[in-house]
């Protein structure tokens, strides 16, 4: 059984110039670089993926440099699934329910 202490989310944020066609074309081509890499958007300019193991992680960080755009800002955090569940989340006033990490054996 994995723990939830090894279990791991990467969250990719973000802040992109977007006043020139060509910035706003190269911050296209970031948020398609993520999704295609099977991270979710959980806000606009924040995507988030789970990872079985910090090899996994390094990999994506790896991947999410190789994409970078020129200008901007760019963070990745990196925390465990325990970490996650304790997230608070709302939409309006309404205190949403937490996600639940996939089961070790979903494929899609």
């Amino acid at each position: 059984m994995l723990s939830g202490y090894r279990l791991m989310w990467i969250m990719v944020m973000f802040d992109l110039p977007v006043v020139e066609k060509t910035e706003r074309k190269a911050a296209t081509e970031f948020r398609n670089a993520l999704l295609d890499m099977g991270f979710e958007m959980s806000q606009f300019s924040v995507y988030m993926r789970f990872c079985s193991s910090q090899s996994q992680i390094d990999t994506y960080c790896t991947q999410v440099e190789r994409n970078l755009p020129a200008g901007g800002k760019v963070n990745i955090l990196q925390f465990t699934d325990k970490q996650y569940e304790r997230i608070i989340a709302f939409r309006g006033k309404t205190k949403q329910l937490c996600k639940k990490a996939p089961d070790q054996y979903d494929l899609f």
